[in-house]
């Protein structure tokens, strides 16, 4: 689906993205990063922020159209939205992998949105003249309640909603601003009447979910330890917490060239494959070229 925004929307300061892993691979696939100078008439540009799990999807996306005959060239670790995004607006970077919810609040702080879906369609709403977004990707990075997975069985959970059945006293661990956030302890009980104790363990926090400390936890979607510690992410069917899929962010004039590329990729990024990719680049140690490489071949996308 694709949809430009025909009128400018005013842009805020964005919250920085939530970056809880430093060990990761973050090699130029090229030895180098492109980024000085114009970039060749008619090649895509594919831009990344300064996170492992970003540029992997970019990389993704950058082989996957190298492979269906475009020129690429690749302008990776740029830094926040605020860094990248006047580069995106004027052309300079002409493809970025974004998240919808993180990037609807950029572009429209006081948005109501939350559900994936509306928060699609409000993104396309709110985009700057001369952008658009390809299809969505199931696959997220956001806040999300998470607990291990002998948790989960022994208490029968697969939503937020089923903790309200659990017996024993509930502890959520998550940053000390959860407390005051919409989707803490208040907007969890407001939502789902699950009523809890608040654990404020900042970094500590999976750590504290694994030992017991806590028995619930706000843990990004992304974040590998799902995979590696063997977590489950209880689902959300009221949207407490703001989408954030993984999505296209393009110039509007080079949309429908890619459109079909860009979105089997979108089509085939799980929210558990994004987790393996994010394992396969932190624990792993793998390049982020070998990584990209792989899961196109996996997908049947090479």
């Amino acid at each position: 689906m694709l949809r430009v925004r025909g009128t400018r929307a005013g842009l805020a300061a964005a919250a920085a993205l939530a970056i809880a892993l430093t060990g990761c691979s973050s090699e130029d696939p090229l030895g180098e990063n492109e980024s000085d100078g114009p970039a060749a008439e008619g090649a895509i540009v594919v831009g990344s922020q300064a996170y492992y799990s970003n540029e992997i999807v970019a990389e993704i996306y950058a082989q996957a159209l190298e492979g269906a005959g475009h020129e690429v060239e690749r302008r990776f670790s740029i830094g926040q939205r605020d860094a990248y995004m006047p580069d995106v607006e004027s052309g300079a970077i002409t493809l970025f992998p974004e998240y919808t919810g993180n990037l609807l609040q950029f572009l429209d702080p006081e948005t109501t949105a939350r559900s994936p879906e509306d928060v699609y369609a409000a993104l396309q709403e709110a985009l700057p003249e001369g952008l658009a977004v390809l299809d969505q990707s199931s696959a997220t990075d956001q806040d999300s309640y998470t607990v291990t997975s002998a948790f989960a069985e022994a208490n029968g959970l697969t939503t937020i909603a089923d903790l309200a059945n659990v017996s024993e006293p509930l502890t959520l661990g998550g940053p000390p601003e959860l407390a005051e956030r919409p989707y803490g302890p208040t907007g969890l009980e407001e939502t789902y009447g699950v009523s809890v104790e608040f654990s404020a363990t900042g970094d500590t926090t999976v750590e504290d979910l694994v030992a017991g400390t806590v028995n619930v936890a706000n843990v990004f979607t992304a974040d590998p330890r799902i995979q590696t510690d063997d977590l489950v992410v209880l689902e959300d069917p009221e949207s407490l917490f703001l989408a954030s899929n993984v999505v296209p962010l393009v110039s509007a004039d080079v949309a429908d060239e890619i459109a079909e590329v860009v979105n089997a990729v979108s089509a085939a990024l799980t929210p558990e494959g994004l987790v393996a990719l994010n394992v396969q680049s932190t624990v792993e140690q793998q390049s982020t070229p070998d990584i990209a490489a792989q899961w196109l071949s996996d997908n049947g996308l090479s």
